[in-house]
């Protein structure tokens, strides 16, 4: 959708951008209330198909039913999905902005969102939902407008970018300046340094544990590991389908993440939050520790504490369907 007709969008820099492109997804219907939105925040390099990245929750039955609510996803500010971003055409020059693309914050999606929701005539939010980033903009979206959501889901995520967190995306960052061609103005420039970059990002969204018990060598091996293998197709994967340029700005924006800054700090901001709210952690996420995920909690109003049981690390939230539905899907139909 273009919103460009609501005039330039102004960045949180100061820095205006002519036009603003959103790309998002629907699931279900609309009621003659508009009282059953349920709001999507996605992660990273995940895109506004919820049901394409997200197994079995867009779903009936589940926690995003699409016979009960109207789910909304839009794709963030910066990615590769169809939102204005690092290749998108920059109407001054005629020309992708690529690395000329201005910085941006998780404010600044924020905003993205709550202009497409204004397009879209949507007010009161049933529920907010976001884990891992996506959790970043949601805890964000709270605490601007507390009176516009009766729930808040948060999982596996957090308040601030932490210096662990801002560490794994600097590493990344510096694996992607390392590939001579990252800055050339070519749509595939830095993908070898992309591909690296994901692969230590993998490394800290499974850990060991997950690593340990799906990449197991099925014999010994001193040509090729199943590890080794698995690391070079995951970044093989990624530079498939997404660029360079939005994965080092979107990287960019995380690290800016505080949603204390200017309101008193990250407790202050926190009690203002009115939705109720549920936050989940995971036993073995090394990003977001089941301890940082519990102060989280109890710094928020209204707020419960729940965690599943996994293995697979940060990546449990999009692993373990059936431990998610169990906590959620009471939690959004009551």
């Amino acid at each position: 959708m273009n919103l460009s007709k609501q005039g330039p969008f102004v960045l949180e820099s100061g820095v205006e951008l002519p036009a603003l492109e959103i790309a998002y997804h629907t699931y279900g219907a609309l009621n003659a209330e508009r009282s059953n939105v349920v709001w999507v925040c996605h992660a990273l390099t995940a895109n506004s198909d919820v049901a394409d990245w997200w197994p079995h929750t867009v779903e009936q039955g589940r926690f995003l039913d699409p016979d009960k609510h109207f789910i909304i996803c839009a794709n963030i500010l910066g990615s590769h999905y169809g939102t204005t971003g690092p290749l998108s055409i920059n109407p001054t020059t005629g020309e992708p902005y690529y690395g000329d693309f201005p910085h941006f914050t998780i404010r600044d999606m924020v905003a993205a969102h709550k202009r497409l929701a204004e397009e879209l005539g949507i007010e009161r939010i049933k529920a907010l939902v976001g884990s891992s980033v996506g959790g970043f903009q949601a805890v964000e979206w709270a605490v601007e407008e507390p009176t516009r959501f009766e729930k808040l889901i948060l999982i596996a995520t957090d308040a601030k970018a932490s210096p662990w967190t801002i560490a794994i995306d600097e590493t990344q960052r510096m694996a992607i300046k390392a590939d001579a061609t990252f800055g050339e103005r070519r749509s595939d420039a830095g993908m070898q340094g992309m591909a690296a970059a994901r692969a230590l990002g993998l490394l800290t969204y499974r850990g060991s544990l997950g690593y340990n018990l799906t990449q197991q060598d099925r014999e010994p091996n001193p040509a090729e590991h199943r590890a080794s293998t698995y690391q070079q197709y995951q970044g093989e994967k990624l530079c498939r389908r997404y660029n360079a340029y939005s994965y080092y700005a979107i990287l960019d924006a995380f690290d800016t993440h505080d949603v204390g800054f200017e309101r008193g700090g990250v407790a202050a901001a926190l009690a203002t939050i009115e939705a109720e709210t549920v936050v989940v952690g995971i036993t073995s996420d090394i990003i977001f520790t089941p301890a940082e995920m519990r102060l989280l909690q109890s710094r928020i109003p209204q707020s419960r504490y729940f965690e599943i049981d996994s293995p697979f690390g940060h990546d449990g939230f999009l692993v373990e369907h059936e431990q998610l539905n169990n906590i959620l899907y009471p939690f959004i139909h009551s």
